[in-house]
Parts: structure tokens; C-alpha cells; sequence
């Protein structure tokens, strides 16, 4: 029984670790892997949301730590487990970028504690989901500067074109001629991008250009319902 408990309570590998030391690592690495899974489900916005990719958010940091627990003190045991992961390779296409910096992350937390420097696995948790949401909040990186696109048809003379143009600086504080092309039919296809004065007003913005004389065939498009990849 003295053995068994013995056994239960050291690691007879090179470098003696504990077991306490081995669950609280352990204990620390999953719940950091969970609080990045959970920032990730909160904040990831696209297409390419993948469950299994949250599962692994959450089980990557314990493997890590165990991978850092083996080679502890022992630069044979390193070069054996860089041999293992030589033969079996794993191989995943990360759609979206920002999904490397989640992986890097939960990597660096196993790391941290795998390797006893629990204070530091603490602090990747707090800095890394805090960077997370702040980008998430402010929208960093984002470059719309407009809040409507208006395509539509000119049928008049394009001399004659400020009777729709005073209709979109009536509504907007900045307006951009993107593209203008002649139709295959009578008419000149114009698309605009518009920053509104009144943000909420762009359903009145669109009824009115609508009831402008020579212009026909309004789409509208939300900024926000453009993707941006």
C-alpha cells in the first residue's frame, strides 16, 4: 500500500515533479485553454467557426503542459519527443488568421504551465483575452468609413446629374462617387458611398432618391453587411 501511494505521489523520471505540482499545472493549463475557447465563441464573427476547433482551444494548453512536464531536466527525453512529432505530423488549414494568435496562445499558457511559472500562465490569460476583446469592442482594424453604398441608374444627362446628387449630401456628411459606368441600355450605372448625417435616417435617404426624376433601380448596402475579409 506504502508503494502504491509512493508511486501515486512521485514521478521517478529525471526531474522529480511532485504530483501536486502536476495537477495544479494541469488545472491551470485547462482553465486558461477554456477562458480563450470562450472568448473565442464570444467574440469570432464569419464563416469559418469550427467546434472542434474550440475543443482544441480548450485541450491544447493540458497536452502542451504534459509536453513540457516529460521534458523537464532531461534534453534526451526533448530530442525524443521532437523525433515523435517528426513521424507523425499534423497538418490543419487555419481559415482564419486571427486563429493562429488564439493557437499561440493557449500553446504559450501550457508552457507556462507545464513548466512551474504559474504567475506567467496567469498574466497570458489576463493580457491575451484582454488584447481578444479590445479588438473585438473597438472593431480595430476596420476600414469602412461610410455607412451606406447606393447603386443606381442615371437616365438623364449627366450635366443634370445634381438633382440625385443634392438628395445625397442632403442626407450625407460625406459622400464618394466609387464607380460610374455607362449601361448596356439608356443610362449611366452610378454607385456611391455615403457617411450619414443621421445614421437612422437611411431608409428615408433611399425613398427619396427613389422619387428623384431620372433615377431608377436603387440598391442600398449597409457598410456593415459588407464582409471584410
Amino acid at each position: 500500500m506504502d508503494q502504491l501511494v509512493d508511486l501515486m505521489t512521485r514521478d521517478y523520471g529525471t526531474g522529480v515533479l511532485p504530483m501536486p505540482y502536476i495537477l495544479l499545472g494541469l488545472l491551470l493549463a485547462l482553465a486558461g485553454g477554456l477562458v480563450l475557447a470562450w472568448v473565442y465563441m464570444f467574440t469570432h464573427s464569419g464563416l469559418s467557426y469550427s467546434r472542434s476547433f474550440v475543443g482544441s482551444l480548450s485541450v491544447i494548453p493540458m497536452l502542451v503542459s504534459l509536453v513540457m512536464m516529460v521534458m523537464v531536466d532531461s534534453i534526451i527525453t526533448a530530442f525524443g519527443l521532437m523525433a515523435v512529432f517528426a513521424i507523425v505530423r499534423f497538418r490543419n488549414i487555419l481559415r482564419d488568421t486571427l486563429d493562429t494568435a488564439f493557437i499561440l496562445c493557449v500553446i504559450v499558457i501550457g508552457m507556462a504551465a507545464g513548466t512551474q511559472k504559474y504567475t506567467l500562465a496567469v498574466v497570458t490569460v489576463v493580457a491575451s483575452t484582454s488584447m481578444m476583446l479590445f479588438i473585438w469592442w473597438t472593431d480595430f482594424g476596420v476600414r469602412h468609413r461610410y455607412d451606406y453604398i447606393l447603386n443606381f441608374r442615371w437616365s438623364e444627362p449627366l450635366n443634370e446629374l445634381s438633382r440625385a446628387t443634392d438628395v445625397l449630401y442632403r442626407h450625407g456628411r460625406y459622400v464618394q462617387c466609387a464607380s460610374q459606368r455607362l449601361a448596356a441600355e439608356k443610362g449611366t450605372d452610378l454607385s456611391y458611398r455615403l457617411l450619414l448625417r443621421d445614421p437612422s435616417r437611411g431608409e428615408d435617404l433611399v425613398r427619396e432618391l427613389e422619387r428623384t426624376e431620372g433615377v431608377s433601380r436603387v440598391v442600398s448596402l449597409k457598410a456593415e453587411d459588407e464582409a471584410e475579409v
